[in-house]
């Protein structure tokens, strides 16, 4: 590693400053010129200093351009490396420069009064005045100049407007020295200004208290963006958290639900007494405004160092998974087959799954939010269901290629829980499910137009890989598909219900719609929320203009309630895909149901009833494992009423959760819909292209922070879904969420200001 000599040099100097209090431990840069050479070291953007390596310092030409070499960790220097370079460059007397943040500094700025020569003291060291450098945005080209206009004069302090203070020195000891002078200086300059009238200045007393306030005016202006119209803390240190425990007790033997739990009654349905996992809708109104919020700042993820110790985490504990992903890369795109399986900084191989609990190939242990991507409201590998499909399969095998009596007690089960799936029909996944809702509604309506919620994920089909998971980007993910196989499929902005009325009635002028498909709780399982009565007005939209409703119930059905989501919401669909849970986290989970009338076009075999019968099929579809496996885990959570469990946990997560954050003042947000909890850090989900230039700019740098998050939870033994969604299950006791709140503090931690 090149000049270690100077680079130390640096790392001396942030632990005398942070060791006087001059430099806080994320704010400012510090400097030192290379001897004999046009380069100098400095501090690496966004650094925790009390942990700071040789290593960790970058070298600068200049000119303001990095030079990373060898041995090095390569991190992005201060933003605000051009000014030191202009410095260095113009004054070869100066070898060592400190920059920090002083609430006095913005005070004198504000009041635009420079210090004048007070004592011979200041000019020997600082010079014959203390400069104000008129403002410009940090870490550009302006800056740079303004301070470079000044630092000519020869004095060795200035107060940079909005930016702090800097001090120049002929060698890293009297820099330090000048910052501690210039402090004393300020601060009686400030005092005398403030409060000794006779003496220099007459300050008005409504002036005095706006330059005490504009001391904090930075963290004011971020705060107020988290806190318009929030209260400040959400759920106090000393309230109580919801315990699953407690209704895992009162549910046993499924009795009745707790005198908390909202009851929709969808006429006949068992479901009704067993009670919903949502306790409370969120105030969607309310959850918006947050989620507004974290989006108008700036990203808030891990310190530089911090990260750095996430990632030698996985290398250090984590070479199993490391290798066995790295040779997959030969033989599997990508290494992995799951999008779930796609995790920063590598992929991890998973040899156990047992309740609430992974363990990797490495050994290592982890609380489990993701649940196989929510399928395992039971929790994983349940042992009763196993033992029940075992004994299945030892006597007529996975799969015969005719008809199974669990075909139909699937079907059964279905119904008893959602008497409006008056039929259904098994496929492989939630993704065959979709196509074939779609491809029913168009034989049973005749028209061939089907609308979807922009954002949502209805699988990958032709059709529906269609203004994916970002509003309003129609086509942008549909590489590989050609335009006739998405020219009938229409998008909205995520519940905006005037545009979907608008659509519906360009759609009758040529020939009608097929189907509105939607997600009930809001896209992506409710990363934008749903508002409570969207289905029910959705439901009378396509009632007014004789299209089918879909409802996509893949993470809904049953983790909402023995109901759905429709039972919750008592909105009935024509049509409901499932998946995922629909075969207790077996695999060939899919399938979809509803009318009879409509569910006829999958007529089939000798029947042949329907003259619009449709084409949809699939050897492995239906088979006993898979029936025999849904049907035993439909009873089981019928049984035990693991819905409504699950619920409470989410519960008790996301109010945990939001007491860390009130705790540690960061923006992120943070609700649930019962099982299904969303943790937002970034607010990536949320662009749109409304704000198209915002999309391009910021997309990137608020999936990066996601993945760093998702990565720090992982490496504090918790996994989640893409590092913003967690599935709580049956299995997660309120010890076990218990043990997670304790390891997402330390994770927050962590993260940058706190």
């Amino acid at each position: 590693m090149e000049h270690a000599r100077t680079r130390q040099h640096v790392v001396d100097m942030c632990r005398t400053m942070l060791d006087r209090g001059f430099l806080k431990a994320t704010e400012g840069n510090v400097s030192v010129r290379v001897p004999g050479r046009r380069l100098y070291a400095v501090t690496p953007s966004n650094y925790d200093y009390a942990k700071m390596r040789a290593e960790d310092v970058c070298i600068v030409d200049f000119d303001g351009r990095h030079r990373p070499d060898a041995g090095a960790t390569h991190l992005a220097p201060s933003i605000e490396a051009k000014m030191h370079a202009n410095i260095y460059r113009l004054r070869p007397d100066v070898n060592a420069i400190v920059h920090t943040h002083q609430p006095y500094a913005s005070a004198l700025a504000f009041l635009r009064r420079e210090i004048p020569a007070l004592t011979d003291e200041q000019v020997r060291f600082l010079g014959r005045r203390v400069a104000i450098v008129d403002y410009a945005p940090s870490g550009t080209g302006f800056l740079a100049k303004n301070v470079e206009k000044q630092v000519a004069s020869g004095d060795n302090a200035f107060i940079l407007a909005n930016h702090g203070v800097v001090t120049l020195g002929i060698d890293p000891d009297h820099a330090v020295f000048a910052m501690a002078l210039l402090e004393k200086v300020s601060i009686a300059y400030l005092l005398s200004l403030l409060t000794e009238p006779e003496k220099v200045y007459t300050i008005p007393g409504w002036v005095r208290e706006i330059a005490f306030t504009k001391l904090r005016a930075d963290e004011k202006r971020i705060g107020a963006q988290i806190t318009a119209g929030v209260p400040p803390v959400r759920v106090a240190t000393e309230a109580i958290l919801p315990s699953a425990d407690a209704v895992a007790a009162h549910v046993s033997g499924a009795q009745p639900p707790a005198p908390e739990t909202r009851v929709v009654e969808v006429p006949g349905s068992e479901a009704a007494r067993l009670g919903y996992a949502i306790s409370d809708y969120p105030d969607v109104d309310d959850v918006m405004r947050r989620l507004r919020a974290l989006l108008a700042q700036p990203v808030r993820g891990l310190r530089h160092d911090a990260l750095l110790d996430v990632l030698d985490w996985f290398d250090t504990r984590c070479p199993a998974s490391r290798e066995i992903t790295d040779r997959a890369k030969q033989r599997i795109p990508g290494g992995v087959q799951h999008n779930l399986a796609f995790n920063y900084p590598f992929p991890l191989a998973i040899t156990g799954a047992h309740g609430a609990h992974l363990t990797d190939l490495d050994g290592n242990t982890y609380v489990d939010f993701l649940q196989a991507g929510g399928p395992t409201i039971l929790g994983s590998n349940y042992a009763p269901v196993n033992e029940r499909v075992a004994e299945v399969i030892r006597e007529s095998g996975p799969v015969t290629g005719l008809f199974h009596e669990y075909e139909l007690k699937l079907a059964e089960s279905i119904h008893r829980y959602m008497p409006h799936v008056e039929m259904y029909r098994s496929l492989g996944s939630g993704t065959e499910a979709v196509m074939a809702a779609v491809r029913a509604a168009r034989a049973f309506t005749g028209n061939s137009v089907v609308i979807k919620v922009g954002g949502a994920y209805h699988g990958w089909s032709d059709t529906m890989v269609y203004g994916l998971r970002v509003p309003g980007t129609y086509r942008m993910n549909a590489k590989g598909i050609p335009f006739g196989a998405t020219s009938r499929t229409r998008e909205l902005f995520p519940h905006d219900l005037g545009a979907l009325k608008r659509k519906l009635v360009e759609n009758r002028a040529r020939g009608g719609t097929a189907a509105v498909v939607v997600e009930p709780l809001g896209p992506e399982s409710g990363t934008r929320p749903a508002p409570q009565d969207f289905n029910a007005r959705v439901r009378e939209l396509c009632d007014e203009f004789g299209a089918l409703l879909v409802f996509d119930e893949v993470v809904t059905g049953f983790r909402v309630g023995m109901g759905g989501a429709a039972g919750y919401f008592g909105v009935v669909p024509d049509l409901t895909v499932f998946g995922k849970a629909v075969a207790g986290g077996y695999p060939m989970a899919g399938g979809v149901g509803g009318r009879a009338d409509v569910m006829a076009v999958f007529g089939s075999g000798l029947d042949g009833k329907s003259g619009a019968h449709i084409q949809v099929g699939g050897t492995l579809s239906a088979n006993p494992l898979s029936c025999a496996a849904g049907y035993f885990a439909i009873e089981e959570m019928a049984r035990t009423n693991a819905p409504v469990v699950a619920g409470r946990a989410g519960d008790r997560l996301t109010r945990g959760l939001q007491r860390l954050i009130d705790k540690r003042g960061l923006p992120y947000v943070v609700y649930n819909t019962g099982s299904i909890v969303h943790l937002e850090s970034s607010g990536v989900m949320l662009l749109d292209m409304h704000n198209p230039v915002k999309l391009l700019k910021e997309k990137g740098p608020r999936k990066e922070l996601i993945e760093q998050m998702g990565a720090a939870y992982a490496a504090h033994g918790i996994i989640t879904l893409a590092g913003s969604r967690l599935y709580t299950s049956m299995a997660d006791t309120d010890a076990v969420v218990d043990d997670a709140l304790s390891r997402f503090d330390e994770v927050f931690s962590l993260v940058e200001g706190v």
